[in-house]
């Protein structure tokens, strides 16, 4: 559920999300698909994926892979 979210968030993507966003989010996940995962709306066309993000975190958040997947829901 967690890689199948990222790639929906990738899908997603648009230059008009990062230019209007302009953040970078590190998510730190336990339990199932758990690991540092993020979302990158600060550089140019965005990314999303497993590890950590290509520049520095704006926002970190700790939680359960199954909450991650009930907050994007």
């Amino acid at each position: 559920p967690v890689a199948e979210t990222f790639r929906v968030i990738q899908g997603a993507m648009s230059e008009e999300y990062v230019r209007s966003t302009q953040g970078v989010f590190q998510f730190d996940l336990s339990g199932d698909e758990g690991g540092t995962w993020y979302i990158d709306l600060k550089t140019k066309g965005g990314s999303a994926g497993v590890g950590k993000p290509p520049v520095a975190a704006d926002v970190v958040m700790s939680m359960s892979s199954a909450d991650f997947v009930k907050m994007f829901t």
